[in-house]
């Protein structure tokens, strides 16, 4: 295993070659095959082929365990049954089969090739993240992949084809190429294997990218494009820069800037920083400068809180306007754009910087309102020095010492003058969080499974519902409690050619990151109630207005009483 990415010498019964772990002419790092060992005499490095592939692959643990286990034909357990089924290796191979047919076409396709070098790619860089091209034709991966039955229905289950339903069959085939006329960027694990792609109109057509559909091998919330060939690339992995686009990531390791990954068409998830901060101590998160940067940057905050603990580096850095990191370091070159990642916002600074924005920190009101915005920001990050030094920095905008701003927090006190707030109709909001459809919404659409909770009484309570966007929850929730789904990104993807779909999106982008499935099924269940309580008094306020106007008769009597009843039991 150490011999597939270290030339070594055979020397007796043992290896030797020059350490991959640090500079060195003469060789000193040595493998023993008998013993299944391996020791440089130079920088002490020393393991055996678990430790070999966590050093210089910079796997984590579970990750190396597959690794060895898949080169000896070897199942791994998983706890709780998951991970990769045995069928799944049929499918990894059809999806490098078809990653390999798409490079090919693109070496015979003048158009595109003439696009990705007008773009600034090289051949070599195409070719190391094996980039390719998907032909302008409805069935060609259909035709080529899918002669029988089996192949199709695993084209299918791949993402890589679409299955029309039979409402929608007129002529041919009920399948289709879901990917036609598109720039290819396969998508690697951390064994190197394909599990998605990326595709990337050429000329002008919507939408901009495609991305594979969440499959068994494929979770956007956990993979980030381009990690494999950051690991290749480099053998000593300090930081990670994240970016936004395929086309970044590539150009940047062509600069020379070879530790550069993005997400997949979503934000970045706790399970991005996870992985993440199990390779490196630092991460840079790069963004477009206008209004659609600045709001990704905010929602990778609020994930990366959690993950902001003493040794670690989370930065921001923001690109100028009219740029994004394609351009700019097509633009000025590797060693002005590491200057730009060196002088990247600490996340403290980041905070204190956009929170500034909203309030006018000159006056204590301003100050005031600073301090609550900050308090549950804050309260995300983990017990320890890290949060301690954001509570001193908070502190120091606020003009408060830290213990004194730290007793308020805990007490529960408002830092900010309080007033008598006006009367005002009832609404479906609460804790200023939004509407509490919008709420609901959101924990349905990050947690589906939460569905799943909810009794069918707490469901009957919104059919009297009219509040904004009630319709899309009612029909949301029962297509969840009918056909669960997992993961938000499953969600997305069924919806997105339905009414409203269009909407879930956006909604997530605007609220607070959620964290726990438990108590999202609870916010969930408590905000259907509230919607039904609101219901239950609308109904009585319109009973009692009509009985002041023109009298109520017989069947609206009834009902009055049993709707106080039901009032008085809650």
């Amino acid at each position: 295993m150490v011999g597939s990415r270290v030339q070594l010498t055979k020397a007796g019964r043992e290896y030797k070659a020059c350490c991959p772990f640090h500079t060195e002419k003469t060789a000193s790092f040595w493998v023993s095959p008998e013993k299944q060992f391996y020791h440089c005499f130079g920088c002490g490095a020393h393991g055996t082929a678990l430790r070999f592939l966590m050093d210089y692959d910079h796997m984590a643990f579970p990750e190396a365990v597959e690794e060895l286990a898949g080169r000896l034909g070897m199942p791994v357990p998983h706890e709780g049954g998951g991970g990769p089924k045995p069928q799944d290796a049929s499918l990894y191979e059809l999806m490098t089969r078809v990653a390999e047919f798409y490079a090919s076409t693109l070496l015979r396709s003048e158009r595109a090739t003439r696009y990705l070098t007008q773009r600034g790619l090289t051949a070599e860089i195409m070719q190391r993240f094996g980039i390719g091209y998907a032909p302008d034709a409805w069935n060609t991966v259909l035709r080529r992949f899918g002669s029988g039955e089996h192949d199709r229905q695993a084209l299918t289950e791949t993402g890589l084809v679409i299955e029309r339903e039979r409402g929608q069959i007129r002529d041919g085939d009920r399948h289709y190429d879901r990917f036609r006329d598109r720039i290819m960027f396969p998508i690697r694990d951390s064994r190197g294997r394909v599990i998605a792609f990326g595709g990337r109109v050429i000329d002008r057509g919507e939408p901009k990218y495609l991305n594979s559909p969440e499959t068994a091998l494929f979770h956007k919330g956990r993979e980030l494009y381009g990690l494999y060939e950051t690991r290749l690339a480099r053998s000593s992995l300090k930081r990670l820069l994240v970016v936004e686009g395929y086309m970044d990531v590539v150009r940047l390791h062509q600069a020379g800037i070879a530790y550069a990954v993005a997400t997949l068409g979503t934000a970045t998830t706790p399970e991005h920083l996870k992985r993440i901060f199990r390779l490196v101590r630092e991460v840079v998160f790069a963004f477009d400068g206008d209004r659609a940067g600045r709001g990704a940057a905010w929602r990778a905050l609020q994930h990366a809180l959690p993950e902001a603990r003493e040794g670690r580096e989370i930065r921001f850095l923001f690109l100028p306007e009219g740029h994004d990191p394609d351009t700019l370091v097509g633009a000025e070159g590797r060693e002005a754009f590491e200057k730009r990642i060196d002088s990247a916002l600490p996340l403290s600074e980041y905070l204190v910087r956009e929170l500034s924005t909203q309030c006018d920190i000159i006056h204590a009101d301003g100050r005031a309102h600073f301090a609550e915005s900050a308090r549950p920001l804050v309260n995300k990050v983990p017990e320890g020095v890290y949060r301690e030094l954001l509570i001193g920095r908070v502190a120091e905008v606020v003009g408060l010492a830290p213990e004194r701003l730290r007793a308020l927090w805990e007490g529960g006190l408002p830092t900010r003058p309080t007033a008598q707030p006006p009367l005002r109709p009832r609404t479906a909001h609460s804790a200023g969080r939004g509407s509490l459809v919008r709420q609901a919404v959101v924990r349905l659409v990050q947690f589906p499974a939460t569905a799943g909770s909810v009794t069918d009484t707490e469901r009957s309570g919104l059919d009297g519902s009219t509040e904004p966007g009630a319709d899309l929850l009612r029909a949301l929730l029962d297509d969840l409690r009918g056909r669960p789904l997992k993961t938000a990104g499953q969600v997305l993807e069924r919806w997105a050619a339905r009414p409203g779909g269009e909407h879930l999106g956006r909604l997530l982008d605007r609220e607070e990151v959620l964290e726990d499935e438990g108590a999202a099924a609870v916010e969930l269940r408590a905000a259907l109630v509230k919607l039904a309580d609101l219901v239950l008094e609308r109904r009585v306020d319109a009973l009692i207005a009509k009985q002041a106007a023109t009298g109520l008769n017989s069947d609206e009597i009834q009902e009055f009483q049993r709707l106080m009843n039901r009032k008085a039991m809650r």
